[in-house]
């Protein structure tokens, strides 16, 4: 079972991951959107938005330096153990609230606003619902073990994660993992191999071509800038 956890599931991931959005770029470009429903509601959605997207940003930034950044590299920092898990505790949890606080007003204005109701999908809410569980059950694994100096999960997950890229996967790293967090790992799993088939494909969208694009000009009609064809009386040919 530990094979199959953190030795295989990964690796089916990922390959869910790269195909589903080579399959969605190939097929559906068109429907590489996060299918806005502002036209329906908007007045709701400029506060739950801004704090749902920056909540998300935050907790991803905070994943990927906790099992990225091997501590030896922050400990030659001069960031010692205990500050990362202070610096952890209170920045992942005030990101962590941020992001609940956000997707549950996005949840209440899709429940209450009959266009944007009718406009989810059950694709959506499959969405909705695992990363929810993903970000409340990190929250909880975080806040179980916040004791003392806490759970120290770079000395385990952290090296697993990062030996998936060696195809060596350390999957007995796994073995002492709490609970709750082996929970969080599975759900995050499932959501990344979500992300290609919901609204959520667009965090891998960016307008790149806008940094090479032409210039756009515009005209004014006013006939009082320099260099307008002053108005003539009467009519005038076609095409003139």
């Amino acid at each position: 079972m530990r094979t199959l956890l953190w030795g295989v599931i990964p690796y089916v991931v990922l390959v869910l991951l790269a195909a589903g959005l080579a399959w969605r770029y190939r097929y559906d470009k068109f429907g590489w959107t996060t299918r806005s429903s502002q036209v329906y509601e908007s007045k709701l959605l400029n506060i739950a938005s801004p704090m749902f997207h920056y909540g998300i940003l935050f907790v991803l930034v905070g994943h990927l330096v906790g099992l990225f950044v091997p501590e030896s590299w922050t400990e030659k920092a001069g960031v010692s153990e205990h500050t990362y898990h202070l610096f952890s505790l209170y920045g992942g949890t005030a990101a962590g609230v941020l992001l609940v606080l956000g997707i549950a007003l996005l949840l209440y204005r899709r429940r209450t606003n009959a266009p944007v109701f009718r406009a989810t999908t059950a694709n959506d809410k499959l969405m909705y619902l695992v990363l929810f569980a993903a970000i409340v059950l990190g929250m909880v694994a975080k806040l179980t073990h916040a004791s003392g100096e806490g759970y120290n999960y770079r000395e385990s997950m952290a090296p697993w994660a990062r030996s998936l890229f060696t195809l060596q996967p350390d999957t007995d790293r796994m073995a002492g993992v709490p609970v709750m967090y082996q929970i969080h790992a599975v759900v995050g799993m499932a959501l990344f191999a979500l992300i290609p088939f919901t609204r959520l494909v667009h965090m891998f969208s960016a307008p790149v071509q806008y940094l090479f694009r032409p210039y756009v000009v515009y005209r004014s009609r006013d006939p009082r800038r320099v260099g307008a064809r002053p108005e003539r009386r009467g009519w005038e040919k076609t095409g003139s």
